[in-house]
């Protein structure tokens, strides 16, 4: 049985500042399992482009190969899409990014898909500080094979099939502030309020924003004794910080008791406002970041939110000094300059 989404709508459906509704921002119907965390964070996509008021077109969603990279067919039907070959969409983002620079780009992946056999090229594309949004859709398991363990399994979990994992977990946060990731974030699918927070956030950042987010495989990975399960992630999610997602082009107030407030303003003069905890801990470090994220493992948590976060990022065009005008806006007389310019660069190698 086939099923296709109702093209009628509301007549006061709410618009955002580009007279857009939320259908305009939406994709094909979801065939993935009822209940899958990867469906959150496809809505936590769309209400977030609608909200920044993002123009569908100037978007452009990128994937590998999983159950993961299934979901940008169901959010941002008109924008651009590439569904790459498995474990490379870092390479096509990079390429693409390279071809032009004035999109934004929100590659979605999962922890096969990043972990195993991309774990390559994500290493290389954090290094690059690429200008995109990088979504890991993480449930520890193979959804699409029939749910073996996935690199970023915890060590002594179980999984439906009842037997413990033996081998250690990957850390994907923890490898994206080595690697030189200008923000890093961990999420949950099941809090939605959080998970949108920090994508306005990771959007509006120059250079790689990288999100993991803990996304329940209702099929294969969610029994009590999974730390990837939602019974086991709400018992023991910690949040690192409380933030809103300021926009500059809009005055919003707020008031948080708990900790003090602190305003960290992004590139293009966007802000995001971190309420921290009492430990005080410096999200700005790298060192303090990381050693957080080890006193939670030691405690069993699973710490969410903006963990780490470079103000001074710059992303790959800035650090090669790459042309302002993006490649396929260029003529031929730009792209081939003559051979008196060929000569003194060849010179310039002697």
């Amino acid at each position: 049985m086939s099923y296709v989404r109702s093209a009628i709508r509301h007549p006061d459906a709410e618009k955002n500042a580009l007279g857009y509704t939320r259908k305009e921002y939406e994709g094909a119907i979801s065939s993935l399992c009822a209940g899958c965390g990867h469906d959150s964070i496809s809505s936590a996509i769309i209400t977030v482009c609608f909200e920044m008021d993002l123009e569908p077109h100037r978007i452009v969603k990128l994937s590998g190969i999983g159950c993961s990279s299934k979901t940008p067919a169901y959010f941002l039907g008109k924008s651009h899409g590439f569904n790459s070959v498995h474990g490379r969409m870092p390479s096509v983002a990079t390429g693409a990014n390279m071809a032009n620079r004035d999109l934004i780009y929100i590659g979605v992946s999962g922890d096969g898909d990043t972990a195993s056999i991309g774990i390559g090229q994500f290493a290389h594309v954090v290094r690059r500080n690429l200008n995109m949004v990088y979504i890991v859709m993480n449930n520890g398991c193979y959804g699409l094979t029939k749910g073996q363990d996935s690199a970023t399994a915890d060590k002594g979990s179980k999984t439906k099939k009842g037997s413990p994992v033996v081998l250690e977990s990957i850390d994907l946060c923890e490898m994206a502030i080595q690697g030189g990731a200008g923000f890093v974030a961990r999420g949950f699918s099941g809090d939605k309020k959080q998970m949108i927070m920090m994508l306005k956030a990771a959007i509006s950042h120059t250079g790689l924003a990288f999100v993991d987010i803990v996304s329940p495989c209702v099929s294969f990975n969610n029994v009590p004794s999974s730390t990837k399960s939602y019974t086991w992630v709400r018992e023991h999610m910690e949040a690192s910080h409380t933030f809103d997602f300021i926009p500059y082009c809009q005055e919003i107030s707020t008031d948080y008791t708990n900790g003090k407030t602190t305003p960290i303003t992004l590139h293009d003069g966007s802000t995001i406002k971190i309420c921290k905890v009492k430990n005080g801990t410096d999200i700005t470090r790298r060192s303090s970041a990381i050693a957080e994220l080890e006193k939670a493992k030691e405690q069993q948590h699973i710490l969410t939110g903006v963990l780490y976060l470079d103000p001074d990022s710059k992303d790959t065009h800035e650090v090669l000094g790459t042309s302002a005008i993006p490649l396929n806006s260029m003529t031929e007389k730009e792209l081939c300059p003559g051979n008196e310019l060929l000569a003194k660069v060849n010179d310039s190698f002697r």
